[in-house]
């Protein structure tokens, strides 16, 4: 007998056209036949401006893939903190009142929460899981009020506490929790004051994007191959947690020395930082080449001897585990890690490439220099090894179809419970 299909609510503050992991989610989830309603607000990120696509004609952007979508007025991003925090309050208060109203009359098996920052985007889903008696799942990729702390953009001891006392009654509501590092869970548990049950707290780790999973064109680049040099790729945001200081420390101890090329794609706040840097040391060795849609980063990779990922040691940061490493290991390329913690344990476990610690210059132009150095099947070994992990850990399919298991559980249960 066939398996009933599911109508699911999925409230995310992104998604499509912005580009998000969420959206493979629900594309797999309306291509196996469930019924899912996205709840989230007008696409600006990262530009921090509405699309001029959208802003044209968004009558185009209310379906994707058969999921119906439900947008609601917010404040864009802009590139201003106030602008930031406007745009965070807007779309939870929005999403609670306007989002609420737009689906009244609408009956969910359960409602998925996309919680990367800000972690207000959960209030929504609590609302109208309270109102619809609706299991709700929150997957929490970042810790707040800890990454707040640890970037610095909240400083003051009582507002921290404010935040925490609000992610507290959040994670208290939500019916299960899914953590996207193992490292997570202590924080976590730290801010649930009721008692838990552990089948609420559930390892759910990210996936890569299915572009990194197929075949790559190399013949159009926004990187050429060239044989004659060790081509180390960046991608991703340009900011402060990256520690660009002691990467570009370690292109200028190689240069002259090993014939080394280091292509830095992506933007953010220390990208005006990098290009002035870059000119005043003279680093020819390394290329700063703008930020490029996700569909040019496969062929980009392709064309790599190696992919690099970099974050500045901190107890939060330890515990997390980028994305761009799932996206990495699933190329098939060595990897790079001057970073500490969970990342560092799956590059090392995986076999895939070498670590050095966190801000350690000399470190990462150490182990530059030792995968350098290494023939180039030793290099596909690696590249081979990160891809079986990446199969074995985070494998999209898998993750989904296990996804699609515990949204049964609960609604089995919550039949039981009625």
């Amino acid at each position: 007998m066939p398996e009933s299909k599911l109508s699911i609510l999925v409230v995310t503050q992104y998604f499509w056209p912005e580009n998000m992991r969420i959206n493979d989610l629900v594309r797999d989830f309306t291509e196996k036949g469930h019924s899912v309603t996205v709840l989230t607000g007008v696409p600006n990120y990262p530009e921090g401006k509405e699309f001029e696509t959208h802003k044209s004609a968004p009558e185009q952007f209310v379906e994707y893939y058969g999921a119906r979508i439900v947008r609601v007025p917010m404040a864009p991003r802009g590139k201003r903190s106030i602008q930031l925090v406007f745009n965070y309050l807007s779309f939870f208060t929005s999403a609670s009142t306007v989002g609420a109203y737009a689906l009244r009359g609408r009956a969910f098996d359960a409602i998925f929460v996309y919680a990367v920052s800000p972690i207000m985007a959960a209030i929504p889903a609590l609302v109208i899981g309270r109102l619809k008696k609706t299991p709700v799942f929150i997957w929490v990729l970042d810790l707040w009020p800890e990454t707040l702390r640890a970037v610095g953009v909240l400083k003051k001891p009582a507002l921290l506490s404010l935040v925490g006392r609000m992610v507290s009654r959040i994670y208290n509501r939500a019916d299960y929790l899914l953590l996207q590092s193992s490292g997570f869970f202590e924080n976590v548990r730290g801010y649930c004051t009721r008692p838990i049950d552990p089948q609420r707290l559930i390892y759910f780790p990210s996936w890569a994007e299915d572009d990194f999973s197929g075949p790559s064109d190399h013949s159009v680049s926004i990187l050429a191959r060239d044989e004659s040099v060790f081509t180390v790729v960046f991608a991703g945001n340009l900011g402060e947690a990256q520690d660009f200081p002691a990467v570009l420390d370690a292109a200028e101890q190689l240069r002259g020395k090993v014939a080394v090329r280091w292509a830095i794609v992506g933007d953010g706040r220390m990208s005006k930082w990098l290009s002035q840097q870059v000119s005043a040391r003279g680093l020819d060795n390394v290329l700063l080449l703008g930020r490029h849609p996700l569909q040019a980063m496969p062929t980009l990779f392709a064309n790599a001897d190696a992919l690099l990922v970099s974050l500045k040691t901190n107890d939060v940061f330890e515990k997390t585990i980028p994305g761009k490493v799932q996206a990495y290991l699933a190329s098939g390329k060595p990897l790079l890690g001057m970073i500490n913690g969970e990342a560092a344990r799956v590059i090392n476990e995986s076999g895939a490439g070498f670590t050095c610690a966190s801000g350690d210059a000399k470190g990462l132009a150490r182990i530059t220099q030792a995968l350098a150095d290494t023939s180039p099947s030793q290099r596909k070994v690696m590249g081979e090894n990160g891809r079986d992990y990446y199969l074995q850990h985070y494998s999209k399919k898998q993750l989904l179809a296990r996804l699609e298991d515990l949204f049964r559980k609960a609604t089995l249960r919550k039949v039981s419970h009625r």
